[in-house]
């Protein structure tokens, strides 16, 4: 009975001594820190430049009209979309009609003269010839006969005006666009060249003027021209995303020396009516030169002081303290310059609630890139997506 008393204790305190051995390790796995790691991404960048402008209508017309007149009626509905010659305002045509009909009838009458002196002048050439009449009597109806001539040209070029002025009784619009407001109505009387009657715009494309200093002109644009089309991208004021693509169509001839930068305009075609002139928007251009990048979450670098650092996952699952320099930011995620390698395998979410030298459970994901653009050429994306699958 003893002897199994003695067994049966010794079991017992076995039992005892490994559970206490297995307790701490239990103990330490339950404390490590669960935290979401992936690889760092390789991708096709390019550097991006942001301007800030302010579109511009290639053609904008402050209409004014080109006689002076009273306003009978106006024929366009504001704010619509019109086309070159439509009718936009009619004045009073009649006392321009009437000037019309008396130099009609005073070249008429010119006209009769004319001819008179015209027949006589060759009867005289015809009594020359036979010596009926003097020499002076002919020259002096052949002197008539220019006078008379003169007369007609001046009347007739005197109701050609006035046929012109009769015309722009009709006030048409010079160019497709959108029309403004009318700022005079019906009614009024209105003088020649200087009352504003509205503003059109045109609306198939919009400029955008600006300026590129000197030094990032000459690193990473020198070699493009306006022939290139160079793509750009443009955000307006209020959205998140660079949703409308042009290209530069300009480049001006001389750096402005008083301010060290070259005047550049972008063009941008569409079709929607979206873009107005005068807005003011953000203009991302991108440098010629394509390179690969170490891409990381923008949450996942930390700042310490001066410094920019990302934790990686080392040996053994411990955090490690990286110092890297940032590049370019494309949409949520952060181009690296210097500091990372294409292996290393960092915390998604930074220092949050971990740091440098913490042993940490990992929980691998994949950091998302769909919708992000790296470049303005999807070909470059793809050309580097095959390179990559090759290599692997």
């Amino acid at each position: 009975m003893n002897k199994h008393l003695i067994a049966v204790a010794i079991a017992m305190a076995s039992l005892t001594l490994l559970g206490c051995s297995e307790a701490p390790s239990q103990k330490t796995q339950q404390q490590l820190q669960s935290i979401d790691v992936a690889e760092v991404l390789v991708k096709s960048v390019q550097n991006w430049h942001t301007y800030t402008t302010h579109l511009e209508a290639p053609e904008q017309v402050a209409l004014k009209p080109r006689v002076s007149g009273v306003i009978e009626s106006i024929a366009f509905n504001e704010g619509q979309k019109i086309k070159t010659g439509d009718l936009l305002f009619k004045l009073d045509d009649r006392p321009f009609l009437a000037i019309v009909a008396s130099l009609q009838a005073q070249v008429n009458s010119a006209k009769a003269a004319f001819d008179q002196a015209k027949s006589e002048e060759e009867r005289a050439i015809r009594l020359t010839q036979r010596k009926a009449i003097s020499t002076e009597q002919a020259e002096s109806r052949t002197s008539t006969l220019r006078q008379r001539e003169a007369q007609l040209a001046a009347l007739q070029a005197q109701l050609t005006a006035a046929q012109l002025d009769l015309e722009f009784t009709a006030i048409r619009s010079p160019i497709d666009g959108i029309i403004s407001r009318a700022n005079i109505t019906k009614g009024n009387n209105i003088i020649a060249g200087q009352s504003v009657l509205t503003t059109i715009v045109s609306n198939q494309a919009m400029f955008a003027y600006f300026d590129i200093d000197e030094r990032t002109w000459n690193s990473d644009f020198a070699n493009i021209s306006a022939s290139d089309q160079q793509k750009v991208m443009m955000q307006k004021v209020g959205q998140s995303e660079f949703a409308y693509q042009g290209y530069i169509d300009f480049i001006d001839n001389q750096i402005n020396s008083a301010t060290g930068t070259l005047r550049v305009r972008a063009v941008f075609n569409e079709d929607k009516n979206q873009l107005r002139a005068g807005s003011f928007a953000r203009i991302k251009l991108a440098a010629n030169a394509i390179t690969e990048k170490i891409i990381v979450p923008s949450r996942a670098i930390g700042t310490d002081l001066k410094n920019n650092f990302v934790l990686t996952v080392g040996e053994n699952n411990i955090l490690q303290y990286k110092l890297v320099k940032l590049g370019e930011r494309y949409g949520s995620l952060q181009a690296i310059t210097s500091g990372l390698k294409a292996t290393d395998v960092i915390a998604v979410n930074g220092p949050a609630r971990v740091g440098p030298g913490m042993p940490v459970a990992p929980n691998n994901v994949t950091i998302d890139s769909a919708g992000i653009a790296f470049t303005l050429s999807p070909v470059a994306d793809a050309s580097l997506t095959a390179k990559l699958t090759s290599e692997e």
